[in-house]
């Protein structure tokens, strides 16, 4: 039905299509946690500084213990891996429920379980990336790569406005529930899965780690895709950290309304991840990065002038687009670039690199924010990301056609 090498051929593998439909559903509560989070702490305190960290708490574990479970999904199973992970998510969103629906949550607790959930994210993505080579192979890969995009940028679409519709109507611990039970999908696909897996000589953590970093080191254009990766997470953390006191102060939206807003981010993804990849093989991942990049600025200084909703729409549907582009765009790179039996590890790397990039520009631009204003914070990240993307278009280009790929793509 779908013609190998294709968009859709990785549709052709049932293992694909199974996990595909769960992560749908797992990452449409996570939008919906993410939006009830992130409104949540709007009520609890007014600091933008607090309210960029419950945004970024998510992707800071990416960064602190992404490496540790990299090394974890070459040394073990990595469909165990991934179970372990869910489950424990499910448990921690099942509690950050409980809790809120008690009356009990603080900005710090809500901080903490964010932090949990966070770290359940980083020891799952390493394992979850890893096996996509499982599930499709190496000729499949990048149309897979961009087919998990849209299913995170289809719950982008549907999960914010779901989220903030409940929000209005309930209670924002309905939200953190049916983040509970959205693990229970991929759960069972997990259980159902059973992929070959040879068992691999189990090396110590701290060598293992070792091991990759020095590989990611020794590689020039593996170095030059981490580079790009951390100073465009820091750019486009701007947009992403202050968009919920955007739509809380000078847009005077409501959560209904904050939920429209990143469900347009999600449709903006969508659009431009059919289209990323015919984009990349005619004009290389260059000039695939500096449309991207010019892309976000034009949307973070159309969110910074807005005062209004209706203003700041086309910036969140740009934004969409921007975002897939630039991540999956370096996420493809890395991927095609990293050897099989260090391949978790080496993604862990990217991962806390570019979320390190996020999480770290979250609480500048929130600190900015609350120095000066909004506008003014989210002017300095579209200036970062061109005095960046001037600098690194000569010190750090991306990799060309066939620089150190482990081999040629396919289709």
């Amino acid at each position: 039905m779908h013609q190998p090498g294709g968009s859709l051929a990785p549709f052709r593998y049932p293992a694909f299509r199974a996990i595909w439909i769960a992560n749908l559903a797992s990452n449409i509560g996570s939008m919906i946690q993410s939006v009830g989070a992130a409104w949540l702490m709007t009520d609890l305190t007014p600091s933008h500084r607090l309210l960029a960290l419950v945004q970024s708490s998510a992707t800071v574990p990416i960064l602190l213990f992404g490496v540790f479970a990299g090394a974890i999904a070459d040394n073990f199973d990595r469909r165990r891996v991934m179970l372990v992970a869910q489950i424990g998510m499910l448990i921690a969103s099942a509690g950050l429920a409980a809790l809120t629906w008690a009356g009990l949550i603080t900005p710090y607790l809500l901080i903490l379980f964010t932090l949990t959930v966070g770290t359940g994210t980083a020891l799952n993505s390493p394992a979850w990336q890893a096996s996509v080579r499982q599930q499709v192979g190496l000729r499949d890969l990048p149309q897979a790569i961009s087919l998990n995009t849209i299913s995170f940028n289809l719950a982008r679409s549907v999960g914010p406005a779901l989220g903030g519709l409940l929000i209005s109507l309930w209670h924002v611990s309905f939200a953190f529930a049916l983040n509970a039970l959205s693990f229970i999908a991929m759960i069972v696909v997990l259980l159902r899965w059973k992929p070959d897996w040879e068992p691999r000589e189990r090396k110590p953590m701290l060598p293992a780690i070792a091991l990759g970093i020095r590989f990611c080191a020794a590689s020039s254009p593996i170095r030059r895709i981490l580079l790009r990766g951390f100073a465009m997470g820091v750019g486009l953390a701007g947009y992403q950290a202050l968009v919920p006191a955007a739509v809380r102060g000078p847009l005077h939206g409501t959560e209904i309304q904050f939920g429209l807003m990143l469900g347009l981010f999600g449709i903006g993804s969508i659009v431009c991840a059919l289209f990323i990849t015919p984009l990349r093989r005619r004009f290389g991942t260059e000039w695939v990065i500096i449309g991207a990049t010019l892309a976000f600025v034009v949307a973070q200084t159309i969110l910074a002038s807005a005062s209004s909703l209706y203003e700041a729409l086309p910036a969140t549907f740009i934004a969409g687009g921007g975002w897939v582009a630039t991540f999956t765009t370096i996420n493809v790179a890395m991927q095609m670039r990293s050897p099989e039996e260090i391949l978790g590890r080496c993604l862990s790397i990217y991962q806390a690199v570019s979320f390190g990039g996020l999480a770290l520009g979250s609480w500048v631009w929130g600190a900015l924010a609350d120095w000066r204003d909004l506008s003014f914070a989210l002017h300095g990240a579209s200036v970062w990301l061109v005095v960046t993307l001037v600098l690194l278009r000569f010190l750090a280009p991306m990799p060309g056609r066939g620089e150190g790929r482990i081999e040629a793509e396919q289709g």
